[in-house]
This record gives structure tokens, sequence and C-alpha cells, in this order.
């Protein structure tokens, strides 16, 4: 398994219930195709550059171990869902 770490920008006019079932889809997946390290909500912030009209986001990160092909179906969750506006997935090396 290798370390991965993944930010993802939810939108900021969303509620509390659905920014918790995003995060909870997401880490439902992750454990059951890895393991979770770390996980942190970095709140709200501004976006660098307007996206799909919205000039701030919630910010989340989540450090995980896991195998390559959780890492397609991660992307594949984050593009499906409409109150995702940016994300990235990085491998760590450590």
């Amino acid at each position: 398994m290798n370390r991965y770490e993944t930010i993802f920008i939810m939108k900021n006019d969303i509620t509390e219930e659905q920014k918790n079932n995003i995060i909870s889809t997401i880490k439902n997946h992750l454990n059951e195709k890895g393991k979770i390290i770390k996980e942190k909500d970095l709140g709200q912030k501004k976006l660098a550059y307007e996206c799909r009209t919205y000039k701030e986001g919630r910010y989340y990160s989540i450090e995980f171990d896991a195998k390559t092909e959780a890492i397609t179906e991660l992307e594949r969750m984050y593009r499906i869902n409409d109150d995702i506006l940016k994300f990235i997935v990085l491998r760590k090396n450590d």
C-alpha cells in the first residue's frame, strides 16, 4: 500500500448535514480500500480564483494508506458530486 493525501474543496453554501454526508462517504470508501491515518477540517477559505461562481470554499484534508485502485474510484466520486468544487490526490513519499 502507498501513502496518499487528498484535499477537496466543497461549496461554502452547503448545509452542515450535506458537508458531513460528503465527508462520511469519502471516509467510508477510504476505510474499505485502505486505512485513514489522519484527517483535518481546514475550514472555510477564500479561493485563489473564482470557481463555478464561488469565491470561497470549505477545505478538508485526509491522509491515508491505500492501493492505487482505490484512487480511481475516489476521483470518480469527487467528479460526480456537484458539491465538490476542486480536489487533488497526492502520493506521499515517506
